[in-house]
């Protein structure tokens, strides 16, 4: 029976294909042989019947993620009774919502739309620093969100101490400085190894470990470098998260009445739905060594923490959250309905 190495001319007709069977290398890991300029972003090829639910569903999600992340910033602006750091936070993480999105989103959508999804080298280094840049970011200001709530709910005598304009602005830029640090280093780390052997990737963007298990000369290091960022900017801040909201559980349960505890919980709530989302399907996405794996299951999983995620960010904000509608409400009010 062929394998889907074999078969993949049949799913991509026409398409610049690298493959190793073409060129009579043999070997995906072969040093030899022609360097890949461009990849082929298998994706959901192999899928055709579902292009048509998928790419609109797809486009549905994205419309709402950025209508929805709009509408934040723009609350969290206008309105002053949300000038305060939990909301500062939250309008710099809606912004990467966007900018997260847009990196995968359009690109996907396009190559739904194309025979031969191909992509250039240097652009599937790009799209990848950009998608490393903004999760890392993201990683960063939902431990800061955390830290927050911690401050507000924990010591909220020193809280505008804590939580000063100059300190949130720190605070954010150094997220936004790990960030750029770490996707850049990472990135060119992956993409000095040689690539001889075959150019498809079988995921719909460049993701890390599907483009690393493209490399003709060892990955051992890069894996090595995958587990190390895992650890330090998926495990560590979520980590962090968890002993943020151990403490703010324990000053919960200290609370003298029901009403205060659902009052407390409730400012708490939409952050920590979003943690459990983002960071439970990052840790599975990310947290092994090996480039090796379920190809199907990646492709979910970053579907889902790359495309679906990001569109609950407005609606847990939003539905669930007072401050917000009653900001919502009061905008409408001004200048919608001002006489």
């Amino acid at each position: 029976m062929p394998s889907l190495l074999q078969l993949e001319p049949l799913l991509l007709p026409g398409c610049p294909l690298h493959s190793p069977f073409q060129s009579g290398l043999g070997d995906t890991r072969g040093g030899n042989g022609t360097a890949v300029t461009e990849f082929v972003l298998l994706g959901f090829s192999g899928y055709g019947s579902l292009w048509g639910p998928l790419f609109w569903g797809v486009l549905l999600v994205y419309l709402v993620t950025l209508l929805g992340n709009l509408l934040i910033i723009l609350l969290t602006l206008a309105d002053a009774a949300l000038h305060v750091p939990m909301y500062f936070f939250l309008r710099h993480f809606s912004g990467l919502e966007i900018l997260y999105t847009m990196t995968v989103v359009p690109r996907m959508l396009a190559d739904l739309l194309s025979s031969c999804p191909t992509i250039l080298r240097a652009s599937c280094f790009t799209q990848m620093y950009f998608f490393s840049l903004f999760g890392i970011t993201e990683c960063g200001l939902l431990t800061a969100m955390a830290y927050d709530r911690y401050a507000a709910i924990c010591r909220p005598l020193h809280y505008s101490t804590l939580l000063n304009p100059g300190a949130c602005v720190c605070l954010v830029g150094a997220c936004y400085l790990t960030g750029i640090i770490t996707s850049t280093t990472y990135s060119i780390l992956v993409f000095t190894l040689p690539f001889h052997g075959t150019n498809i990737i079988h995921h719909f963007l460049c993701d890390i470990l599907p483009v690393l298990s493209l490399a003709s000369a060892s990955t051992f290091w890069g894996e090595v470098g995958n587990l190390v960022v895992t650890v330090a900017f998926i495990l560590t801040p979520f980590s962090l998260i968890i002993v943020s909201y151990a403490c703010i559980l324990v000053t919960i349960l200290g609370v003298a009445t029901s009403q205060g505890r659902r009052k407390v919980f409730s400012t708490c709530s939409s952050h920590l739905f979003v943690v459990m989302l983002f960071f439970g399907t990052g840790i599975v996405a990310y947290m092994r060594l090996g480039a090796g794996s379920s190809q199907t299951r990646d492709q979910i999983l970053a579907l889902f923490y790359a495309v679906v995620t990001p569109m609950f960010n407005p609606f847990v904000y939003t539905l669930r959250n007072k401050e917000v509608t009653g900001a919502m409400r009061r905008l409408v009010k001004k200048y919608l309905w001002s006489p």
